[in-house]
């Protein structure tokens, strides 16, 4: 770079009600360079060190959160609104009241801090790990750091935690991805690729260090050492929306570099996991709980969008008494006592509130805590898929071979505008009137309505029997499937109930996708549950898709959760791409989805020895 660094620190101890330190420089020891963060801590940390809770992230330690969003900032509960409020994160003026100091760093190669952006990457990580050593160890610190913070801050709690930095002490990673490959890029395989477009274009590479213009946008600040021309900027960033076209399987460099052991976490955790984030919020709490190999660790599932919940009075005293108890010493609940919490507090989602509704969320669902994960009195109930397109609790009696099928048609089209076409199953954005309505790609299989009440909660699978066809007078030949399944519920009246999405979209019970050609299951890994089928997602375990063979495949829905009341249904829908929910969540970008590979006829396939089914974890009530 030909910015020539310079030393930015800069201490106000009078402006605010806290002191406030810009700039301050953690120099990298894992690897070259440096990080710049700012530090607000209380006026009394000078002769009374305090813990530190620290972020770390590339969307902009300068940049208000009143800026980055202003119509969400304008939601957020007024106790948490400071000058000093940023997107995703603990608000300094609410948490220094508290006894806390708020670190909050600028990831390599954004905003403040020079080097490559390299977002998610091994790098960032040895960085984050450095500063929380560098925060145990300032004279204003007593020693004791966690992790605080929403989505990317909280994905990047996950993999420094299994690091195990010096100072250390607690986690709280909310409603964030811990596996990068399975949870947010390749869904089941399949490239995530619109979010991660929006992501890198909107919140990312418009903070990149150097990048000119920022103050004039309200985007925070102008790099203070400089501009750096466009060629710089370039080689200086590395690309994630060209990086997970590029690389398919995890022992690609590019994802192995990422990967780590989620058994190497140790310190205490409390995960929080939003059932509505079907498409990015949740597995990875669950998966990341599951796996962690810390003694003390809780799990926690809520709804709403995945912005507001987090600064709710309510979720703020849990997240502060949890803080408390480990990062000071001061339990009032039994966080650090062995086995005085239930491990596991879950939103249970019963009615119909509506969605984006958090009012009327907090009336109609209620909380019930748990011993186990998953629910140890879980009834796992197979509903049989029928030709006639029911779904019923028994296999089809008749053995003589049917098929359904339906239209594969690879990437989504583009309109003359660039953006994508909405294709039929997009139609109405999920109206009952729309969605449960035949379409061209893709099926619907209607549960009897239920003759009592009856609660779903936990992991769900799916097993098809699928071949592809070629179409008449079409010039290619598929050699791909890609599968997309999603869970609806309906009311007794007959109306879908839609769920918070992550951000306010109305979202069904869950999804589930897998591609045929990593259908393989690695059912001998200790990670294997008959309920939740393992595949390592490597290049060594692609296998040849043939026109007209029949294949079977276990496919994953993320886990969720309601109760169905008497009268009401389960629908389980099959296709060939993105349908209703997927909000800006698509799969549909053309190297990944080609038209050449996947378009044709997708047959799902019935008949002897050709048994479909979806596995329901049924949750009889909780005996006291």
């Amino acid at each position: 770079m030909p910015n020539q660094i310079r030393e930015l620190h800069v201490v106000d101890k009078e402006t605010h009600p806290y002191i406030l330190e810009t700039n301050a420089t953690v120099t990298l020891k894992k690897s070259d360079g440096l990080c710049r963060v700012n530090v607000y801590r209380p006026k009394t940390s000078d002769s009374q060190p305090v813990p530190v809770l620290c972020t770390y992230g590339p969307y902009g330690k300068d940049i208000p959160y009143r800026d980055f969003h202003s119509q969400s900032f304008n939601e957020v509960n007024p106790e948490h609104k400071s000058e000093h409020s940023a997107w995703e994160t603990p608000d300094p003026g609410y948490w220094t009241r508290y006894g806390y100091a708020i670190v909050r760093a600028d990831e390599r190669g954004a905003g403040q801090s020079p080097g490559l952006l390299d977002t998610m990457s091994q790098g960032t990580s040895e960085a984050f790990y450095d500063i929380v050593e560098w925060a145990a160890s300032q004279p204003w610190s007593s020693g004791k750091v966690g992790l605080l913070g929403i989505s990317y801050y909280a994905g990047t709690q996950w993999r420094v935690a299994a690091r195990q930095p010096k100072g250390l002490a607690a986690i709280v990673p909310w409603e964030g991805m811990s596996d990068y490959y399975r949870d947010r890029c390749r869904h089941g395989g399949i490239l995530s690729n619109a979010f991660i477009s929006f992501w890198w274009n909107r919140q990312v590479v418009t903070n990149q260090y150097g990048r000119p213009g920022r103050a004039a946008t309200k985007w925070g600040v102008d790099t203070t050492e400089g501009d750096l021309p466009d060629e710089e900027l370039l080689a200086n960033r590395q690309d994630q929306t060209i990086d997970n076209v590029k690389n398919r399987f995890r022992d690609d460099d590019y994802y192995a570099s990422k990967d780590y052991d989620m058994a190497d976490i140790k310190v205490p955790l409390l995960s929080v996991a939003n059932w509505g984030g079907i498409l990015l919020h949740l597995r990875g709490n669950v998966q990341g709980w599951m796996q962690a190999g810390s003694e003390f660790k809780y799990l926690r599932f809520i709804t709403g969008r995945h912005d507001i919940p987090f600064y709710y009075d309510s979720e703020v005293e849990i997240q502060r008494s949890f803080l408390d108890a480990f990062l000071k010493g001061v339990d009032q609940v039994g966080w650090s006592q062995k086995g005085k919490l239930p491990p596991v507090d879950m939103c249970l989602r019963k009615g119909d509130p509506g969605y984006n509704d958090a009012q009327a969320e907090a009336k109609k669902f209620s909380r019930r805590s748990e011993n186990e994960w998953p629910i140890a009195r879980t009834y796992y109930t197979k509903y049989y898929l029928h030709p006639d397109q029911s779904l019923s609790t028994h296999e089809p009696a008749s053995k003589d071979e049917e098929i359904l099928s339906y239209e594969a048609r690879g990437h989504v089209a583009q309109d003359g505008a660039g953006k994508p076409k909405v294709s039929d199953a997009f139609r109405g954005h999920g109206r009952p009137d729309d969605t449960l309505q035949p379409q061209k790609t893709l099926l619907h299989f209607v549960a009897p309505a239920f003759e009592q009440e009856t609660e779903i909660t936990g992991h769900v699978t799916a097993h098809v029997n699928l071949s592809a066809t070629k179409q008449d007078g079409s010039g290619h030949t598929p050699g791909e499937i890609d599968v997309f399944v999603t869970l609806r519920h309906v009311n007794p009246e007959g109306k879908e109930i839609f769920y918070t999405g992550t951000a306010g979209d109305p979202v069904p019970l869950a999804k589930g996708w897998l591609r045929a050609s990593l259908r393989k299951v690695h059912s001998e890994d200790q990670r294997h549950q008959d309920w939740l089928p393992y595949r390592t997602y490597l290049s060594t375990d692609v296998q040849p898709v043939n026109v007209g063979e029949v294949y079977e495949l276990d496919i994953e829905i993320w886990p969720t959760n309601c109760v169905v009341e008497k009268g009401g249904k389960i629908v389980f829908e099959i296709g060939s791409e993105d349908t209703q929910g997927s909000s800006i969540f698509l799969h549909n970008h053309p190297e990944d989805r080609p038209k050449e590979k996947l378009e044709g006829w997708n047959n799902l396939h019935f008949g002897e020895g050709r048994v479909n089914y979806v596995t329901l974890p049924i949750v009889p009530p909780k005996v006291e």
